[in-house]
């Protein structure tokens, strides 16, 4: 099995292996003329692999396109995908290499058919192609963790979970029939989820050496092709955009659909990130708990995490298993390893430690657009809200907010009832659309350490000139608690905290004034929000 991020050339290569291996293609050599696999030679000074080529029965299916709603459609295009491999070898009826049953369950696969019958479809064609051929029969499938990702998603991961084992234990664990198989997607999915004791198993992943080289453009050769397109002067541009990638030990990956895009385009833009609506990281991050999204912030800030990474993907757990949306990210391609430290901790504990880091710019942006999508049924009041922080207008801060929090709680909230962390998951939320939209003035951070304590929300002027540096901003979230008969002393209670803290001292060992640094406090009583200076 080998995982790698979308459009790396997984299904390109599982296409270059079927032509290589199946009967279909026998004496096809002169599709590998010229290459290292047709060329190369023993110490005996015989063709080493030409006597491979074209000799075994090959299933080669995807599961790229089962992205259904409901668990009856999504079984139903699995079972339509194996009616068609079925369909390729219709002419094993007209042999004597079938008993007439064996003709008959053949006729009876159809999209319609029992769960019991499609779990052993595949095995029992391999059954029918060793018979024919004389030969175990390879299988390769492409982009197999596509339904269970889809499943999670839309609400049907058990139901998909126990489908899915089921077909691949008979197809890969218990089949006789099998020669080799070559499984490739996107996420390492655990072993207990789906492949139930499968131990034969080999698994290669982003954090593997094997195969690190061939999937993706090495930079040598991106910049190969922009000297041949003429485009030598964007290399850098490029670099900026598209480098990033990290395949076991070998850097500097770009991912082949973004360089072919650019290179036909001539511009640069959103190619890889906009392949895929994104919409599982969407909902990790936006309804993960506040951990998740100061970790998040932190990333899109340019900066680095480290991670214990678990590559084996559970994801009905996700949004509970620690680190495991990391891991996901990681496999996805959204994170990029900086560095490995594997170590035995003083307790002879052994450890392995990644420091994570987003992939490249297109990959920043299409976070900090996927911030902004969390916002679009509020986003004119959003603007308002940021247009009115900026002119210190409290008033209109507080009219727009109260229209904000109304229309956003629910959505950085997850389950049916309200949770005490709810506030605190809004703020966290607000606070990642404050970078996306003030990224190019001010410099924003939160949860740090100033002064003598930890602030909530800190905006630095990037500009520090005092003939047109913006004002800098302290804000403190606070939670209505029993004590407080009303928000406006809850409120009261924020600002003293800002000032007993000195969480301006950051801004003031800067050379920021004093007079140049405003102080809110917002208080929260459910969705009500009340903000003061």
């Amino acid at each position: 099995m080998i995982t790698r991020p979308r459009r790396f050339g997984k299904t390109l290569n599982m296409s270059m292996l079927e032509k290589f291996f199946s009967v279909k293609y026998a004496g096809r050599g002169d599709l590998f003329e010229g290459l290292s696999v047709w060329e190369e030679k023993s110490s005996s000074g015989e063709y080493r692999y030409r006597d491979l080529q074209g000799r075994w029965p090959v299933l080669f299916f995807s599961f790229a396109d089962v992205k259904e709603n409901s668990f009856v459609q999504a079984r139903k295009k699995i079972c339509r995908i194996i009616k068609e491999l079925y369909d390729q070898y219709v002419f094993l009826l007209e042999t004597d290499s079938m008993s007439e049953s064996e003709k008959k369950d053949f006729a009876h696969i159809s999209v319609e058919m029992e769960d019991n019958e499609a779990s052993f479809a595949i095995k029992a064609l391999a059954k029918y192609l060793e018979r024919y051929y004389g030969r175990k029969t390879v299988i390769f499938l492409d982009e197999y963790d596509t339904p269970m990702q889809e499943a999670y998603i839309n609400g049907y991961w058990k139901e998909m979970a126990d489908f899915i084992r089921s077909l691949f234990n008979s197809t890969f664990k218990t089949n006789p029939y099998l020669e080799r198989a070559i499984m490739t997607g996107i996420t390492r999915i655990s072993k207990e989820s789906i492949f139930s004791d499968l131990n034969n198993l080999t698994v290669v992943t982003t954090t593997s050496e094997k195969y690190s080289g061939y999937f993706g453009f090495t930079e040598e050769e991106v910049f190969a092709a922009l000297e041949e397109y003429g485009l030598s002067s964007k290399g850098q541009q490029v670099k900026k955009w598209y480098d990033g990638f990290s395949f076991g030990s070998r850097t500097d990956i770009y991912n082949p659909w973004s360089i072919i895009n650019f290179l036909d385009e001539g511009k640069v833009g959103l190619y890889w990130a906009n392949t895929s609506s994104n919409s599982l990281v969407g909902k990790l991050i936006r309804e993960g708990d506040p951990e998740v999204k100061k970790t998040f912030e932190q990333l899109i800030q340019g900066e680095t995490i480290r991670m214990e990474i678990d590559e084996e993907i559970v994801y009905d757990q996700l949004p509970v298993k620690k680190n495991a949306i990391w891991s996901l990210l990681l496999a996805s391609g959204y994170l990029k390893v900086k560095n490995y430290n594997a170590y035995m901790t003083e307790y002879q504990v052994w450890k392995e430690e990644y420091e994570l880091a987003v992939t490249n710019f297109e990959t920043k942006t299409m976070f900090m657009g996927m911030v902004q999508g969390w916002f679009d049924n509020a986003l004119s009041d959003y603007n308002g809200f940021i247009r009115s922080l900026l002119a210190d207008d409290v008033r209109a801060m507080n009219i727009y907010m109260n229209k904000v929090s109304s229309e956003m709680f629910s959505s950085f909230d997850t389950g049916n009832k309200p949770s005490p962390k709810q506030p605190e998951r809004f703020y966290h939320g607000f606070v990642l659309g404050l970078m996306v939209e003030l990224a190019d003035r001010y410099v924003i951070t939160s949860n740090r350490e100033s002064g003598f304590g930890r602030y909530d929300v800190m905006l630095e002027p990037r500009n520090l000139r005092e003939d047109t540096a913006l004002d800098a901003l302290v804000i403190e979230f606070k939670v209505q608690d029993e004590a407080e008969k009303e928000l406006s002393d809850t409120v009261q209670e924020a600002l003293r905290q800002i000032e007993e803290k000195g969480y301006q001292a950051n801004l003031i060992s800067k050379g920021i004034p004093e007079r140049r640094i405003r102080k809110y406090g917002f208080a929260f009583c459910g969705k009500e929000v009340l903000i003061g200076k």
